[in-house]
């Protein structure tokens, strides 16, 4: 039997980068949706008012959906305003005509008077709505675990 040749520091840090092999699914993990069910969709109170839409959808490094981004106010694009929420605070629920439909337990006027966000392109994130802009390159992600 040969020995193995010992690995590169090159070597190394890709597997460490990369982390173990990817696995392939042979079927659907059950109950899973498309996010297209959740981004650029409609948000409704239980009263059946519109009060947003879906602008993003933020997964953590993990791959677990932690926040939607709901785009709330304004008419034709001005005056409007992107808060974040916590992805189970929407409840998807299925409509008459068998299409998926976003309720929140909330009013447009509280999702108004919530903390801003805004999507600098630079640094390819949500900011606070008040934080300055970056400029150059997008920030390098953190190392993952």
């Amino acid at each position: 039997m040969r020995a193995r040749k010992p690995l590169s520091r090159f070597q190394l840090h890709r597997d460490k980068l990369l982390g173990p092999a990817a696995q392939i699914h042979t079927n659907l993990p059950a109950d899973s949706v498309t996010v297209t069910h959740w981004y650029k969709q409609n948000v409704y109170d239980p009263s059946d008012n519109k009060i947003g839409e879906i602008m993003d959808v933020l997964v953590d490094r993990d791959g677990k959906i932690t926040a939607l981004i709901v785009g709330v106010g304004g008419f034709l694009g001005m005056g409007d305003k992107d808060v974040a929420v916590p992805f189970n605070s929407v409840r998807a629920t299925i409509k008459d005509n068998n299409k998926y439909y976003l309720v929140m337990n909330s009013t447009k006027d509280a999702l108004k008077s919530a903390k801003g966000f805004k999507y600098d392109r630079n640094a390819m994130t949500w900011l606070p709505e008040n934080a300055p802009a970056t400029t150059g390159s997008p920030a390098a992600p953190p190392p993952r675990r």
